[in-house]
């Protein structure tokens, strides 16, 4: 299936999640109404990734979600990056036919919703480093899946 990308807009991915763009000096940005976590029991996961660039055109053959908490993205230092999400479908997996591809700049924060699915983190042009919210009992609140045929991200 072919990924056709476009700018990451806050309003079209609002049935995904947020995006936030990094304020102007000296302002706060509040994200916490972005922030789900749906067990009593489970407790923030505060993570640095470094991820190396991948090159377009890329195939990719999988998709995850987190089942009972957002994940939340926030670039340190990074050009640009892969948003790409799609609603769950009818038998739980992803609804390939509702997918949306998406190039975030190194300014925009990215909030997936729980149970949200989405292309594993996938930075472009540079090296990218970002700092990851999540909760977690454990290791439990991941799924992945193998798509039927891997998603076929063109150049932008």
């Amino acid at each position: 299936m072919r990924v056709k990308l476009a700018p990451l807009a806050a309003e079209v991915f609002a049935p995904f999640g947020t995006v936030a763009v990094s304020p102007a000096e000296g302002l706060r940005a509040d994200l916490s109404g972005a922030l789900q976590n749906w067990r009593s029991d489970a407790r923030a996961r505060l993570s640095l990734n470094n991820r190396p660039p991948t090159a377009l055109p890329h195939l990719g053959p999988m998709m995850e979600r987190h089942p009972y908490s957002s994940q939340t993205f926030m670039p340190l230092q990074v050009s640009r990056y892969l948003a790409i999400v799609a609603p769950p479908g009818p038998g739980g997996g992803p609804d390939l036919r509702r997918l949306l591809g998406f190039v975030a700049s190194g300014k925009q924060v990215v909030s997936y919703n729980a149970a949200t699915w989405h292309f594993p983190l996938t930075v472009l042009d540079t090296h990218g480093k970002f700092a990851v919210l999540m909760w977690t009992v454990g290791h439990d609140d991941t799924e992945f899946v193998t798509l039927p045929e891997p998603l076929e991200i063109d150049p932008v």
